[in-house]
């Protein structure tokens, strides 16, 4: 469960890399706020999807969760070793999504790179010790 909110306590921070699974239990939140949104909107709109209601209330949840959204996806693209800029790729139609969605099932670079240290804490022992 700490996985699924970890997003909205990082709510609009950019920097930094996110794990696969924060990234996908993230996803699977966001499914199960939309789904109990659209059952509630249904049960409040008597049960017609296409009421102002029901379309301002999935409104107003797409737009709080835009931000940690992209802000997940991006530190996501990070752990892969690309810029956040990445995200664009998904604006190409049919091919861009599936990319995106390739980049972010990929496993991160291991050890540190250039966006902070490995979120699984692999390679980041120090060796240089070691010959002291």
């Amino acid at each position: 469960m700490e996985m699924m909110i970890a997003p909205l306590k990082k709510y609009a921070d950019f920097q930094g890399r996110a794990r696969r699974a924060e990234y996908w239990m993230f996803v699977v939140f966001q499914i199960l706020v939309y789904i109990a949104v659209a059952i509630v909107s249904m049960i409040v709109s008597g049960g017609d999807a296409n009421s102002a209601a029901a379309s301002a209330l999935m409104g107003l949840v797409t737009l709080g969760l835009l931000i940690p959204s992209i802000a997940v996806t991006v530190r996501r693209l990070h752990d892969t070793n690309r810029t956040g800029w990445w995200i664009f790729i998904s604006l190409i139609p049919l091919i861009g999504g599936i990319w995106l969605f390739v980049l972010t099932v990929l496993d991160g670079t291991p050890a540190t790179n250039r966006f902070g240290p490995d979120p699984k804490g692999r390679g980041d022992s120090d060796t240089s010790k070691i010959f002291e």
